[in-house]
């Protein structure tokens, strides 16, 4: 087996991400080598998504899913991902409009309270897509029912974070 299908199941058999360094350390290469293994993988057609804290493979697209625009201060920034976690969603993305590049995207898969504490800590040392926009953007949100989904829009709407049209 070579070591891009070896990366693939790596991957597959985690229920985490797994980060590029992990990968190196596994296979005794570089991490440089893993993005690029991943980088050629992508290229190829495998739904590989990097996040924050490592790859992941893309499930079959979830029924229950919507995007929701928002905006919000940096100080709001938690407040912003707790409430959507908390009340039983997952954030998928980060969606911007940019003026030259069209849409970027950040896949952030957030699930736990763990998973949004790792991401904060990265905000601090970086500036979150959404400073691109004065604040403006959109989520993917994953939910388990149209119930939760209806709590997490009125929580974001009585912070005044959901934008409504």
């Amino acid at each position: 087996m070579d070591r891009k299908q070896a990366i693939i199941e790596e991957i597959q058999k985690s229920d985490k991400p797994v980060s590029a360094s992990k990968l190196a350390k596994h296979f005794g290469v570089s991490r440089q080598i893993i993005v690029g293994d991943i980088a050629l993988l992508r290229a190829a057609g495998t739904q590989i998504i990097a996040t924050p804290r490592g790859y992941l493979l893309e499930d079959k697209p979830h029924p229950l899913e919507k995007k929701i625009a928002v905006s919000h201060s940096n100080d709001q920034l938690a407040e912003e991902l707790y409430t959507i976690i908390d009340l039983g969603g997952m954030v998928v993305d980060v969606i911007v409009e940019h003026p030259i590049y069209g849409e970027l995207v950040g896949n952030l898969h957030l699930a736990s309270r763990y998973d949004v504490d790792q991401f904060l800590k990265k905000v601090e040392t970086a500036t979150p897509l959404s400073q691109l926009t004065s604040g403006v953007h959109l989520h993917t949100i994953r939910y388990p029912s149209q119930e939760v989904i209806q709590r997490i829009e009125n929580a974001l709407k009585d912070r005044g974070i959901l934008l409504e049209s």
